[in-house]
């Protein structure tokens, strides 16, 4: 038997809204980048949609925030497989054949990071994008927070190696 707060408690209808409404450019920008700009609002859209339909199985064993996240990666994972399952396309072959001048470009750095392991990627994405801390990203990977450090050290090295080959 389980003590403590019900199952679901914390979960309200108002309580998810009002972390949707402060968090939402936060949750779009990860979206985004899992699932691509083009499905970045579908995704929030779902996983807000789908937070709201089973807030019962919200259980508390970590902050209603940190579940919400869950559900926005989850969302954007499928829709992203989705889209590459309807529309496969071969992807090709990453080369740097940038001038340092494209170097500088906000498109090429984005290229950059997509290519990294999913876990660097979400890694970046939580800390800078949602302004999360080490602690907040750990329970949504539901990795340790030493396993983050190393993730984000491992995103950054990569990012600057890539970086300095298109040089």
């Amino acid at each position: 038997m389980r003590f403590g707060r019900p199952k679901g408690a914390g979960a309200t209808p108002d309580a998810i809204e009002v972390l949707y409404r402060a968090r939402y450019r936060a949750f779009l920008k990860v979206a985004a980048g899992v699932a691509g700009e083009r499905n970045a609002a579908d995704a929030v859209h779902n996983a807000f949609l789908h937070a709201l339909r089973g807030r019962s199985s919200f259980r508390g064993d970590s902050s209603l925030e940190t579940w919400l996240w869950r559900t926005v990666i989850n969302a954007a994972h499928d829709l992203r497989d989705l889209e590459r399952d309807v529309s496969p396309r071969e992807e090709p072959p990453f080369e740097p054949l940038h001038t340092q001048q494209d170097v500088r470009g906000d498109e090429f750095v984005r290229e950059v990071i997509l290519a990294l392991p999913t876990q660097q990627k979400l890694t970046l994405f939580l800390r800078y994008y949602a302004d999360l801390d080490y602690r907040a990203i750990a329970a949504i990977l539901e990795v340790t927070p030493g396993t983050v450090g190393a993730a984000l050290h491992n995103a950054h090295a990569a990012v600057r190696q890539r970086l300095q080959e298109a040089v």
